[in-house]
């Protein structure tokens, strides 16, 4: 049986794929990863993400969001542009967005707003979300809770973080993302023991490129650079946790995946 997965979070729009994005594009798909889900981190990078995945209808897609590094950047023009972004067949999730306190790039209040401030976006259009935590468990949460009753899907992705985290997510129904943190012997061993916690209709799988390369690569490329078609690395990592085969995670992920995003 052939691997076929979905990315569903890899930042095409970096300048690090600038130079051979053409060719990434065309590993991935070699790989079997057929397709692509782009990160829209802030108005101008979820535009960039767009018009790719415009280019390569039915193998790219894209979010649209503004991350809590840029909330700082918002206005009162922000949620306009997300909606009218929205809008088009390509964008299948509104985020990145969520909390970040570990660097605070923009203050902890200034996050919580304009966090808010999407979720109540994505209840209105009735479009997934997809999210960024970092330390801000508890306050994530809790300005999730008050959406409760009329909260869309919701994935948290690139999920890091500890047992009891996870089953609070787990208990909210949310989907879980899982990167190649989890082939980081150095820091995310811990992942590999809680991952069974995750039910399998809420798994699904991604590189966070071209960050996150998995440690696991027996030839890392020398520049660091992750990208999507090294996404078979934590599929056989994630496989190897469950003590299931890769086809079979494959397959679980990107149906899950194929829902959640309401791809064909």
């Amino acid at each position: 049986m052939k691997k076929e997965c979905i990315d569903i979070g890899a930042n095409l729009t970096s300048p690090s794929f600038h130079e051979d994005l053409e060719e990434v594009i065309d590993r991935a798909v070699i790989n079997g990863i057929k397709t692509m889900i782009i990160t829209g981190t802030s108005i101008r990078a979820s535009h960039e993400a767009l018009e790719l995945a415009k280019k390569k209808p039915g193998i790219l897609y894209c979010t649209a969001g503004v991350h809590p590094h840029d909330a700082r950047h918002c206005n009162d023009r922000t949620l306009e542009s997300l909606k009218c972004l929205s809008e088009n067949k390509e964008v299948v999730a509104l985020g990145e967005c969520g909390l970040d306190y570990n660097r605070n790039f923009s203050p902890p209040d200034v996050q919580d707003y304009w966090f808010e401030a999407q979720i109540e976006l994505a209840c209105h259009l009735k479009k997934p979300l997809f999210l960024h935590e970092r330390d801000a468990h508890n306050s994530f949460l809790s300005i999730l809770k008050k959406h409760r009753e009329k909260l869309p899907q919701t994935v948290v992705h690139c999920f890091t973080g500890n047992e009891q985290e996870l089953k609070a997510y787990i208990s909210q129904n949310f989907y879980i993302g899982i990167t190649g943190w989890i082939c980081d012997e150095r820091r995310g061993v811990h992942l590999r023991n809680i991952l069974k916690y995750i039910p399998l209709d809420r798994l699904m799988i991604e590189t966070d490129a071209p960050y996150l390369l998995p440690r696991t690569m027996p030839r890392r490329p020398a520049s660091g650079r992750n990208e999507p078609a090294f996404l078979l690395y934590t599929l056989k990592m994630v496989a190897s946790c469950l003590k299931k085969s890769e086809e079979e995670i494959a397959s679980i992920t990107t149906e899950n995946a194929k829902k959640f995003f309401e791809i064909p």
